[in-house]
C-alpha cells in the first residue's frame, strides 16, 4: 500500500474533518470538529487539538492520534505500513473496533495485503 493518506487502521485521512480543516486553514471547521468530538468523546477538545495532517504523514497530529491511539502505537511498534500488513489483523481487538463497523476501512486494509 503506497497511499499514505490511509491511516494505520484503514480510515481515509482525506475524509477526516480535522485534516480538511488543517489543509484549508478553516477555523470554522476546526471549531465544528472540536464541538462534535467533544460530544462524542465526553471530553473537552479545543479547535487547536484538531490540527492534523494525516496519521501516517509527516506533520501535525491530533493529541489522540499522536500519543493515545492504540492502533497507531501498535502498528508503529510492529513496523507495519498499516494493520493490513499485520498477520494478526483479523483477530486484533484494537483495529477490530474500527474495521468491524467500517467496511471501507477494512477494504482499505485488505487492499494493502499482497
Amino acid at each position: 500500500m503506497n497511499d499514505d493518506f490511509i491511516a494505520f487502521c484503514g480510515l481515509d485521512c482525506r475524509t477526516c474533518d480535522a485534516r480538511i480543516a488543517t489543509v484549508r486553514n478553516d477555523r470554522a471547521l476546526h471549531e465544528k470538529t472540536a464541538r462534535l468530538w467533544s460530544e462524542l468523546n465526553h471530553a473537552d477538545i479545543t479547535p487547536e487539538m484538531t490540527v492534523c495532517e494525516g496519521c501516517r504523514r509527516d506533520g501535525a497530529k491530533t493529541p489522540y492520534c499522536e500519543s493515545l491511539c492504540p492502533v497507531r502505537r501498535c502498528a508503529r511498534e510492529k513496523r507495519v505500513e498499516t494493520c493490513g500488513g499485520c498477520a494478526d489483523m483479523e483477530t486484533c481487538p484494537k483495529v477490530g473496533a474500527i474495521i468491524g463497523g467500517n467496511a471501507a476501512a477494512r477494504r482499505n486494509l485488505e487492499g494493502g495485503r499482497r
